[in-house]
């Protein structure tokens, strides 16, 4: 068994922030969080967990991100619960537009990415693939990040490379962790908020909403768009897509004003506060 004196510096400085004191009751008016990691299960009971009721019940992970919203004395939580992204067998497309609709869902951006990771059986694998995921979301990604770990299983030695996975995901998340067993709710939430100060904000994602708008623009701009009906006459316009928020983008170019609104149509919006 290795000795006080054996500890290298990543553990001294992770158990030096595990243990820092509070910043006291949690402060933000607003804040959006994205939740990452290798168990669906672990995933909904810590989104579960934020919301502190049962909202997420199904058993198996959606092919598609989900949001909640709830209030917590006059502070709005925003919960995007995603999908099973550390698969190997994630296409590029695929995990392309996980990126572009967890930007979509979080608009302006998002706040925290909390990252839920069982040490018994995260793998070289899903680490890299949640990096690939974090830096196509913005450079800042990692700056936003903490890890969660869950409640370990029974161990053996064979967990010991996973120990040590899970703690360069640590060290990338500039030693922010914290561990499910025993967790408060109001520690959480002050953990939370403590990285919103730290960055004064959200993550920005402009990078790629840019390229969104550029692409929309790409195809049809408005001083192009010109019909030939009479003042008294309407025009209907029937828009197919797979995309409710490129569908929007659209309606919105036409009418040259933003007069659609992606998440008044967006079918994974769920559970919001009354008034929301």
């Amino acid at each position: 068994m290795a000795s006080a004196g054996d500890e290298s510096e990543d553990d001294i400085r992770i158990q030096q922030w595990r243990h820092s004191p509070d910043i006291g009751r949690p402060d933000f008016s607003e804040i959006r969080v994205i939740l990452l990691g290798n168990s669906w299960s672990e995933r909904r009971s810590v989104g579960n967990f934020i919301l502190k009721k049962e909202e997420i019940t199904t058993e198996k992970a959606p092919e598609q991100c989900e949001i909640y919203i709830t209030q917590f004395n006059q502070r709005t939580v925003t919960i995007i619960n995603t999908p099973d992204l550390l698969q190997t067998n994630l296409s590029e497309d695929k995990l392309s537009e996980y990126v572009e609709t967890c930007i979509t869902l979080s608009d302006p951006g998002p706040h925290v990415f909390l990252l839920v990771l069982q040490p018994e059986n995260f793998t070289e694998e899903q680490k890299e693939r949640l990096c690939v995921f974090l830096t196509r979301l913005s450079d800042q990604s990692f700056d936003h990040s903490m890890v969660l770990i869950s409640t370990p299983r029974e161990r053996s030695e064979a967990d010991d490379s996973s120990d040590l996975l899970l703690k360069e995901m640590i060290v990338k998340c500039q030693y922010r962790h914290l561990s499910l067993k025993n967790l408060e709710h109001p520690e959480l939430l002050t953990r939370l908020s403590q990285i919103v100060k730290e960055n004064h904000g959200y993550v920005s994602c402009e990078v790629f909403k840019d390229a969104s708008q550029r692409l929309t623009e790409e195809y049809v701009k408005p001083e192009e768009i010109s019909f030939n009906i009479a003042e008294n006459e309407g025009l209907r316009i029937v828009i197919f897509g797979k995309r409710e928020d490129k569908k929007n983008s659209l309606c919105n170019l036409i009418m040259k004003k933003k007069q659609f609104d992606f998440f008044k149509l967006n079918p994974f919006k769920k559970n919001f506060p009354p008034g929301t």
